[in-house]
């Protein structure tokens, strides 16, 4: 019934890569009009035409669209964006996937936040569902991220979207291969030095 919107989400946010199995479900349960996964995991996903975070530049003005040290950097965020295949909007400000093409490909996808003031997070756990159930438990009623962590898996598991883990200590914490807030600093340096700046 959702193939076509899955097929579309792919194509306009993951390069047409195949949609991850969590992934899917929870923007089915958007569609569908559902709000509780969005209520347990504080997402918002993007409609079709939403621009790339790292690609709006519709806040600036003229004179700041052409000031060659925001050029640089503007131009560095679209590469990245090549990367940063962001799905929703949700944590510090936007969630999805770490794609670099140096990243290993024998194991799921990394996890990414772009904060609002454009740094770069990763996240602990091997789908997009247990990231951002990691990253709420820090801010349940709950003090203790661990126990909240664990009350999260139960509660999506009870709707239908299992963790591999309902212990916090256990999620998957691998490091990027390539460091995203690194890459930006090089990418940066690298328009600068084009443009003259350096």
């Amino acid at each position: 019934m959702y193939d076509e919107r899955l097929a579309e989400f792919s194509r306009e946010r993951l390069d047409g890569r195949p949609v991850p199995d969590d992934l899917r479900v929870l923007l089915v349960a958007h569609w569908e009009g559902r709000t509780d996964f969005a209520r347990l995991l504080d997402l918002d996903f993007f409609e079709p035409g939403d621009l790339h975070p790292l690609l709006d530049t519709g806040y600036l003005s003229e004179k700041e669209l052409a000031d060659p040290e925001l050029r640089a950097v503007n131009a560095a965020c679209a590469e990245m964006a090549t990367y940063v295949k962001l799905v929703a909007k949700g944590g510090k400000g936007w969630i999805g996937y770490w794609l670099h093409p140096e990243e290993p490909a024998d194991r799921p996808w990394h996890l990414i936040e772009l904060d609002t003031e454009f740094s770069f997070w990763g996240l602990a756990g091997r789908t997009l569902t247990e990231g951002c159930a990691a990253e709420r438990a820090h801010y349940q009623d709950e003090p203790d991220e661990r126990i909240a962590f664990t009350r999260l898996a139960s509660e999506l598991a009870a709707l239908g979207l299992p963790l591999s883990t309902g212990d916090y200590d256990a999620l998957d914490d691998t490091g990027y291969t390539v460091d995203p807030e690194k890459l930006m600093e090089e990418l940066v340096e690298a328009e600068r030095e084009k443009l003259g700046l350096r």
